[in-house]
């Protein structure tokens, strides 16, 4: 399994290396992933978008367009965090959890959730 410090890339090298690795330009890949190609233009010349660089959808959607390449090493290269894994034993858990809570401690935390949710989207 790759780990991030196998791959101490930064996201213009990813691109990079996807490109060569599955012979497809930035546009091509601009069109897989459901952006425009200036925004992979962008990437590629170190001005990823934003403060915190291309959002967590996009992210996804270059390791589920380039399945050679690894949530963990595209986000490494984009230097976000990933979000966790959630199997379905940690699913039960976590609703087993909420449900175990007070009508209102279940609407504070749903806030909570979507916030940090949405911080993580930017």
């Amino acid at each position: 399994m790759e780990t991030p410090a196998e791959h101490a890339e930064n996201l213009a090298q990813l691109i990079k290396s996807i490109r060569d690795t599955y012979d497809v330009s930035e546009s091509e890949i601009a069109r897989r992933i459901g952006v425009a190609p200036a925004t992979v233009n962008s990437w590629t010349h170190g001005k990823r978008g934003g403060k915190r660089g291309p959002n967590v959808e996009k992210l996804r959607a270059l390791s589920q367009a380039f399945p050679k390449y690894t949530e963990e090493r595209i986000f490494a290269a984009a230097r976000r965090a990933a979000p966790g894994p959630l199997d379905d034993d940690a699913d039960a858990r976590v609703l087993a959890l909420f449900r175990g809570l007070t009508e209102d401690q279940q609407r504070a935390k749903l806030i909570e959730m979507a916030a940090l949710n949405e911080a993580n989207k930017q």
